[in-house]
């Protein structure tokens, strides 16, 4: 069974996860692990990327207004306006293009205060999706952790590990934040791998929101910078269209579309999370790698199945 392979994967990698691969043109599907919410990470930004586009579709919103970014509204992060020293100006187009190609957290939260999140979580209801969940901004939420490991918030927590005396009291700080009960799913925002393909598939068929911004949101998602996951699992070509996530030492995700030369899509996502409190790393590359190896398993089997259906379909016409 697919699904036994999968989960024999996953636990080689040292980790738990959940895949589901739909196909985007038919009903074919192959789903493992899914029962549970998982933490989202970043692969929720795709949400946030499609109430932007679909307000600007509806009038309520002009993606081309600019808007000035300063660093001291900054949310932590590694990449883009995060890291900015001055101030910058840019339009509300390319503050998604940054947020969906780099994972850039100031443009996250910039966008969620804009579209709110009342208007993301009431279009989710609208499209049936009910276990994607967002629990608020991302400065919000690294807060919330901060002071779960108790610190005044994610500045003060952070500064603590970077005092800290020796490599082993930071990562004790560290260890100590992943036990947060704010990192649990529900409290973070978390998704399922179904939903999450489910909601691409609706993308990629025009159904998530008006045609224009389903269009948007495919072409930022094609611009992606960051394809060490699910991509890594076929060759150049495959189109891979897809947003990461990453939590160091919590979870490891990506969710996207997978297209062959014949025309065949799949939308993809891939949670994993490590296998057990006492296996929690700062990094998760074996997570990272095992999403393509899970990924490409999956789709192949499903795109095997379809060419033998199609086959079997042309033989009986003759």
């Amino acid at each position: 069974m697919i699904e036994e392979t999968l989960q024999q994967v996953f636990a080689e990698a040292g980790c738990e996860g959940s895949v589901a691969v739909l196909d985007i043109d038919g009903e074919g599907r192959v789903v493992c692990g899914d029962g549970e919410s998982m933490v989202a990470a970043s692969t929720f930004k795709i949400v946030v990327a499609l109430e932007l586009f679909c307000q600007a579709a509806e009038g309520s919103l002009d993606v081309t207004q600019r808007v000035r970014l300063s660093p001291a509204q900054a949310t932590p992060g590694g990449q883009g306006f995060c890291i900015f020293e001055d101030e910058a100006e840019v339009s509300l187009r390319d503050v998604a293009r940054m947020m969906l190609t780099i994972s850039d957290n100031t443009a996250t939260d910039l966008l969620i205060h804009r579209v709110s999140l009342s208007r993301i979580r009431a279009r989710l209801a609208r499209l049936g999706l009910d276990r994607i969940r967002l629990a608020g901004t991302i400065r919000q939420e690294f807060d919330a952790i901060g002071r779960d490991t108790g610190y005044a918030g994610w500045t003060e927590m952070t500064r603590a590990m970077s005092e800290a005396g020796s490599p082993a009291e930071a990562a004790h700080i560290w260890e100590r934040a992943l036990s947060a009960p704010s990192l649990r799913p529900g409290r973070i925002t978390s998704a399922t791998a179904g939903q999450m393909a489910a909601l691409l598939k609706l993308i990629w068929l025009d159904q998530a929101g008006p045609a224009a911004a389903c269009q948007e949101v495919r072409t930022l998602l094609g611009q992606q910078r960051l394809i060490r996951k699910i991509a890594t699992g076929f060759g150049e070509e495959i189109r891979v269209a897809a947003k990461s996530g990453t939590v160091p030492g919590c979870a490891s995700n990506d969710a996207g579309v997978v297209q062959y030369p014949d025309g065949s899509r799949y939308a993809v996502a891939v949670f994993t999370r490590p296998a057990g409190a006492g296996s929690r790393a700062p990094h998760t590359p074996q997570a990272d790698s095992v999403i393509g190896t899970v990924a490409r398993l999956a789709v192949e089997h499903l795109h095997r199945q379809q060419e033998k259906t199609a086959s079997g379909n042309t033989g009986t016409r003759a």
